[in-house]
């Protein structure tokens, strides 16, 4: 509780000097709380409310998509459910990073709560002692019922939620899939392979590094042929991605070189040892091996020339033209069509293994999805509203889309389940790509979707399904690292640490990615490289992330 009355204390000086300081400049006042608990009777949350109420939200939105959140259905039906309006600011996706950091720098600009925040440990930390926002902990359990349940059937999330203070900075996004090594965020950039085009060439899937170069040879010196047959507007790509970014990043193909840990963490660029240490994956020599082998691809014209330049609707647009031999993807049916495609299986180098993506077996997981802002008059009144977004049956509309829209496709039906009650369930998707129908209706936030909901509230999605089925069938078996790094919540101290030290450590690893791949290496260029990671504090990096890791497992086991 001391802490707790520190940052009060902070949050009220922050507030008088904000007062003062637009007082001076002629500008409206605005008041934010001193972030103490705000008790109300809970007579007074209940929905629909007795008389129309009003709050105020921040979100983002996909480009191309309906920018007024009030127009989606989603929201529409929430507002007659609960008879409370959001006011909404509206940021387009791609503006959303600079404009959010504006916003929550002036309280003028701020809104009660922040939908679709996306803040990282750090942020929340900053937030928070300056705060702009408040903790949660005690809304959670007074107000929020549908998410203290998903806490108490899983202690772990609430833990992962909360700080090295014992605060709750921010209402999670989760969405269970699978467990451990079937988990569908074990593996995020997956590679597949045009087997329509295979067959059509008499060639078998790949299973070592030596037999899939000698496929993209066959895609690239039988071009015209495949041109012809598949009558394809434009010339032949071999192996297409989007090189350091995310899931159409090639990095999965260089698993099995040397030690086998490759770079499954593009963000960080650590992995965990089975003895439980932790390393720098692009630091080991297998790392090395796989860039060396990336750039004789890239040599020998198997590799797009726009990957290290091309963005996501260029990437797309060739996808769709039926132009390549291998994509990479969260699913393929983004870049082309399942119907022709399967997943490449874990290629064999020195080893085989697939490293799984760290904080992947407590599933898909988001700790600052949204925050309530120390602008709100009625915290309580927020929070309520909010707990809505974990209601079993709203949950997955937030996530994945509804039903009964008046435009041609709807993501559900409103079916029924084996004991006659409402159910959500998947519809077909047909051709149609799944982010650009989930986009066009979803609204994201805070949710929880738990592996018992499938068959009770909602069906599993067909793309997840299929998707499970390729992780299992195809990845889990060659999953031979034993551990991955957990969610954990760092001290803002750790936190900000690691943020600076990640800037240069990540920015060099990235920067030379791709270089390399492009233009090759030598043993003076690595020698370098290592040497200017352990200038920018790469000891210190890992170190930092030891330390949770070890205090992790001393709690758990």
């Amino acid at each position: 509780m001391k802490a707790r009355k520190v940052k009060a204390c902070i949050a009220a000086a922050l507030a008088a000097c904000t007062l003062v300081s637009m007082v001076g400049c002629g500008k409206s006042k605005v008041e934010l709380n001193d972030g103490t608990f705000k008790e109300v009777d809970a007579a007074e949350l209940q929905f629909p409310m007795k008389e129309k109420t009003v709050i105020t939200g921040m979100t983002s939105y996909p480009a191309n998509t309906e920018s007024n959140p009030n127009n989606r259905t989603i929201f529409k039906r929430l507002q007659e459910k609960t008879n409370v309006e959001v006011e909404w600011t509206a940021i387009q996706g791609d503006q959303w990073g600079d404009k959010i950091a504006l916003s929550m720098a002036n309280p003028e600009e701020l809104t009660d709560f922040v939908f679709n925040a996306g803040f990282g440990d750090s942020d929340l930390l900053k937030y928070a002692d300056q705060g702009i926002i408040i903790a949660l902990e005690e809304y959670i359990d007074a107000y929020m019922p549908n998410l203290k349940s998903v806490f108490d059937k899983y202690p772990e999330y609430r833990a992962m939620c909360t700080d090295t203070e014992g605060h709750i900075w921010a209402l999670p996004w989760i969405e269970q899939l699978g467990a451990d090594k079937t988990a569908i965020q074990t593996v995020g950039n997956m590679s597949f392979i045009n087997k329509k085009w295979l067959d059509f060439l008499g060639l078998e899937i790949p299973e070592t590094v030596d037999e899939f170069e000698q496929v993209l040879i066959a895609f690239r010196d039988h071009a015209s042929e495949l041109q012809a047959e598949f009558n394809i507007d434009g010339s032949i790509i071999p192996m297409s991605c989007i090189v350091n970014d995310g899931d159409q990043d090639p990095a999965i193909l260089i698993n099995g070189f040397g030690e086998g840990y490759g770079d499954a963490d593009k963000g960080r660029h650590i992995a965990v040892t089975d003895d439980k240490k932790v390393i720098c994956a692009a630091t080991q020599e297998g790392y090395r091996k796989g860039i060396e082998w990336l750039h004789k691809l890239n040599a020998e014209g198997l590799i797009d020339p726009e990957a290290f330049t091309q963005e996501w609707s260029t990437y797309v647009s060739k996808g769709k033209s039926g132009r390549y031999g291998v994509c990479f993807s969260w699913d393929v049916a983004n870049i082309d069509n399942i119907q022709d495609w399967v997943p490449l299986p874990v290629l064999t180098a020195d080893t085989t293994n697939l490293t799984p993506q760290n904080g992947s077996f407590t599933s898909g997981f988001d700790r600052g999805r949204c925050v309530v802002t120390a602008v709100a008059k009625n915290p309580a009144l927020v929070c309520a509203w909010l707990d809505q977004m974990y209601d079993p049956m709203q949950s997955p509309q937030n996530n994945w889309g509804t039903y009964g829209e008046e435009d041609d496709f709807d993501i559900f039906v409103m079916g029924k389940n084996a004991d006659g009650e409402d159910m959500l369930q998947h519809a077909p998707l047909g051709d149609a790509s799944p982010v650009e129908v989930r986009e066009a209706e979803s609204v994201g936030g805070p949710l929880a979707i738990l592996d018992e909901y499938y068959g009770k509230y909602v069906t599993c999605p067909d793309d997840a399904q299929y998707r499970l089925d390729w992780i299992k069938d195809y990845y889990t078996p060659d999953m031979h690292t034993e551990y991955v790094y957990p969610n954990v919540f760092m001290s803002r101290e750790d936190t900000e640490s690691l943020s600076n030290l990640q800037a240069d450590i990540q920015k060099t690893i990235n920067a030379k990615k791709s270089d390399w791949i492009m233009n090759g290496l030598t043993d003076a260029d690595w020698d370098e490289y290592l040497k200017s990671l352990e200038a920018y504090g790469l000891e210190d990096y890992l170190a930092i992330f030891q330390k949770y890791l070890d205090a992790y497992y001393a709690n758990v086991q």
